[in-house]
């Protein structure tokens, strides 16, 4: 699992109709300081997360387990919202 905030959307006209209806995201992956990383990951988002917000994603063979990416080929899937982290007794600043 990885966490990161999301910092934009695709926008795209002509895809593989499988992706067809669904929002993908960019999310700029953080560290369990609440920083930034430089790595990156298109997501799909399965739960409505918008820009700015933190969000859990899960990747490869977790992002095609559930109902609606079985078949569809996504590497990144959204997951969860989150509000909180806390890590070894101390709220992170996200």
């Amino acid at each position: 699992m990885i966490i990161g905030k999301v910092i934009g959307n695709v926008v795209s006209t002509i895809k593989d109709p499988k992706y067809n209806g669904y929002k993908l995201l960019v999310i700029q992956e953080m560290n369990i300081d609440g920083g930034y990383e430089k790595n990156f990951v298109i997501a799909c988002d399965l739960i409505g997360a918008g820009v700015d917000e933190v969000v859990m994603l899960v990747t490869g063979a977790a992002s095609r387990s559930s109902a609606e990416t079985t078949d569809k080929g996504f590497d990144a899937v959204i997951t969860a919202k989150i509000e909180t982290l806390i890590f070894e007794d101390k709220e992170v600043k996200l």
